[in-house]
């Protein structure tokens, strides 16, 4: 693996050890996530532990039961004792930016928001003085409103752009059936704001901006994991 995949695995290898015996965790999607699955997998056949895992995509689902994690839903357990999940975009508050590969952000932010505790995973790269500085900021809307949605948006002095299926044969669909618009609007000043305003548009229906809510931060690098603990 380059340095990347090995920092990714460290970070998720430092989560995985806070899974407790007879907890829901809540399992977010993408490739740092992934090694979190793949070792809370290894404790279940290993150390017996018992746990119940919330999946945020089919991504996150099809892991879990490769990896031997029980299956459960948000409509058995509304409560969740841990979130694992990843982030593209890392502030020093803990602010994330999420959705840039799958689009599973209004699924994430459900369950995170169901959750106790949420633990993110990421490599370095991912660390930003301003959120929306080094990507867009994806957001999940109705295909029936997506032209609605980007009019709103541009007067909002945001750049929406459809995102496309990679072989460009069509938009890009989430799990939920919808569309992503991917966003630039160049380093957010207060994400706090525009969160908020951005889901007041009819028919745009969740942001990748995650703000106030990661409690915990494991950052790979190619030496090592930094700790990051959000302050209250």
């Amino acid at each position: 693996m380059e340095w990347r995949d090995e920092a990714k695995k460290r970070a998720a290898l430092e989560a995985a050890k806070h899974v407790q015996n007879d907890s829901v965790i809540g399992l977010g999607s993408g490739t740092t996530v992934a090694f979190a699955i793949k070792e809370i997998g290894r404790r279940i056949r290993e150390e017996n532990v018992r746990v119940l895992g919330v999946p945020t995509s089919y991504q996150a689902f099809n892991l879990a039961t490769e990896f031997g994690i029980p299956i459960t839903t948000l409509k058995e357990h509304p409560k969740i004792d841990l979130d694992i999940d990843g982030a593209d975009q890392i502030d020093r508050e803990l602010n994330l930016i999420k959705g840039k590969g799958g689009g599973a952000i209004t699924r994430e932010k459900i369950v995170a928001s169901a959750s106790k505790e949420i633990i993110i995973v990421a490599d370095e790269t991912k660390l930003t003085e301003r959120l929306g500085g080094s990507g867009p900021l994806p957001v999940e809307v109705l295909p029936f409103a997506e032209t609605l949605v980007s009019l709103k948006i541009r007067e909002m002095s945001g750049k929406p752009v459809l995102r496309e299926r990679i072989d460009e044969t069509g938009p890009f669909i989430t799990d939920n059936g919808n569309f992503i618009l991917d966003v630039y609007f160049g380093p957010i000043e207060n994400p706090r704001e525009l969160d908020p305003k951005l889901k007041s548009i009819p028919g745009l229906l969740e942001t990748g901006l995650f703000v106030d809510m990661a409690d915990m931060a494991y950052i790979g690098s190619q030496s090592g994991v930094r700790k990051m603990v959000r302050k209250r």
